[in-house]
């Protein structure tokens, strides 16, 4: 009866899931005539050996921008969510509006919003440069510069999606026992002491889930750096979503593009494994 149940989901998740995954794997295996695919001639894994004898962008830098990347949203992106979620788990009018304010950038789209924050780091006319200029501070250069492209990225992806882990964290914070707490202050715990002995340990499945989604939605992350910066300058911020891209839809190199998709699939999975086993031994220990 379970699998009775479960055929309507299994089926749709197998169509555009398992099916996909399985061909992209196929694909990768062939220098890919998209043109013609009768004409695709059998490589087998050369693709996935290439992978390390490419130069400009290398599949290793690629890589590295992408951990970078998600390192900043993955740890940043937590502590700011949860630190915003303290200070807006109380009620009231005001705190209410701030909840909306802080989650509404996740509501927008990334192409539009990307556009807009181009705007905001431009270094004739934003708005981060004229503030630099009004305190009398040097212009970074900001996406135009090979150090500071990617952490302006960094920047507008944790503003769009630090609202939707907050919610995450609200929702962990509401169910958290409120006797324990109490307990704490009453035996004189102040609010570290509080926090991490007594409201942390309760948030650890909810921080589990928080850093799993982020570091996937992190290792996938195309569409701001396709509007930002399209992968420069000098490809500082070409991580492996854009490299996949480029490969495959504006060089037209499928299968190669393929194998960049596969390791990228892999590489998610391995991270998503890597922590949910690491937060099973964490509740096994507390």
């Amino acid at each position: 009866m379970g699998w009775l149940y479960t055929a309507p989901a299994l089926l749709i998740f197998s169509v555009f899931i398992i099916g996909p995954t399985a061909y992209t794997f196929y694909v990768s295996l062939f220098h890919w005539n998209a043109l013609n695919t009768a004409k695709s001639k059998y490589i087998g894994l050369a693709n996935y050996r290439s992978l390390f004898g490419s130069t400009a962008p290398s599949f290793l830098s690629s890589a590295w921008h992408s951990l970078y990347f998600s390192g900043a949203m993955v740890i940043g992106g937590t502590a700011l969510s949860l630190a915003f979620a303290l200070l807006l788990q109380r009620g009231g009018r005001l705190l209410g509006a701030a909840r909306v304010a802080i989650f509404a950038p996740h509501a927008t789209p990334v192409v539009a919003t990307s556009l807009a924050w181009v705007w905001i780091f431009n270094p004739q006319f934003g708005l981060a440069d004229t503030l630099l200029r009004a305190a009398h501070l040097g212009q970074p250069g900001w996406l135009q510069s090979t150090t500071w492209a990617m952490p302006s990225v960094i920047v507008y992806s944790l503003w769009h999606e630090v609202g939707f882990t907050v919610v995450l964290f609200l929702g962990g914070l509401a169910v958290i026992s409120p006797e324990l707490s109490e307990a704490a202050r009453v035996d004189g715990a102040n609010g570290w002491q509080e926090f991490w002995h007594v409201t942390w340990p309760q948030l650890r499945p909810v921080t589990l889930f928080v850093v799993i989604i982020t570091s996937i939605s992190s290792l996938q992350a195309f569409t701001q750096f396709y509007e930002m910066s399209q992968g420069g300058p000098v490809y500082a911020t070409t991580t492996l979503s854009y490299l996949l891209y480029q490969e495959a839809f504006v060089f037209f190199d499928t299968g190669y593009g393929a194998a960049l998709a596969i390791v990228l699939f892999a590489v998610t999975a391995a991270f998503t494994l890597l922590q949910r086993r690491t937060g099973d031994r964490i509740s096994r220990s507390s």
